[in-house]
């Protein structure tokens, strides 16, 4: 019987880490903190963060750590984060693993898995080409796409070495049906004895 939720979801852009980190917070009970969501939603609502989030992305560059850090400690603050949550975008490098950490261990916690999803580069740019088509989202662009993969592979596939060593990574076929992965996902965490809690 698992004490905690507090999980990490991490897979190139396309894995369709943000679909399957929402199904599984969701059949866990927990949030789902996904940085991607915050800065959108600020950019829709035109405040400064939104302004400043939406330039820094119509370049194809990241938000900085210090920004990102700052918006999801206040989130993982909140009450309903007490118990788990679902990490989506963060961290994202090392220094960010490294704030992470402090901030987990001055709550006398720490992260009880990391997901990978595992997705071909080819099918992540198929996935990411018919999404910007879909949504007609003007950040998808070929070039941007590119550029996000390539940081991606230098950036943050390193910090799941990190989690590796530490034993806590799970590697998913991210490839198959949605339902397929959620499966695949759900069976390895109910291996760690990651389940959603009897209500109380």
């Amino acid at each position: 019987m698992t004490r905690t939720a507090r999980l990490l979801i991490v897979g190139p852009q396309g894995s369709g880490k943000g679909t399957q980190g929402a199904r599984i917070a969701q059949a866990l009970g927990i949030p789902t903190v996904s940085t991607g969501d915050v800065f959108r939603a600020n950019i829709a609502a035109g405040t400064p963060l939104g302004e400043q989030v939406k330039a820094i992305t119509a370049a194809g560059n990241l938000v900085s750590d210090e920004l990102t850090g700052q918006i999801v400690r206040d989130r993982l603050s909140q009450d309903d984060a007490a118990a788990g949550f679902l990490l989506d975008g963060y961290p994202r490098n090392l220094r960010q693993v490294q704030d992470l950490d402090g901030f987990l261990a001055e709550r006398d916690a720490h992260l009880d898995a990391v997901i990978e999803l595992s997705v071909p580069r080819a099918e992540s740019i198929e996935r990411l080409a018919l999404r910007a088509k879909e949504q007609g989202r003007t950040d998808d662009t070929d070039e941007i796409i590119a550029k996000r993969l390539a940081i991606y592979e230098s950036e943050t596939a390193p910090i799941l070495d990190v989690y590796r060593e530490r034993g806590t990574v799970d590697t998913i076929d991210g490839v198959g049906t949605l339902d397929e992965i959620t499966e695949r996902i759900v069976a390895a965490l109910t291996a760690r004895g990651i389940t959603r809690p009897a209500a109380v």
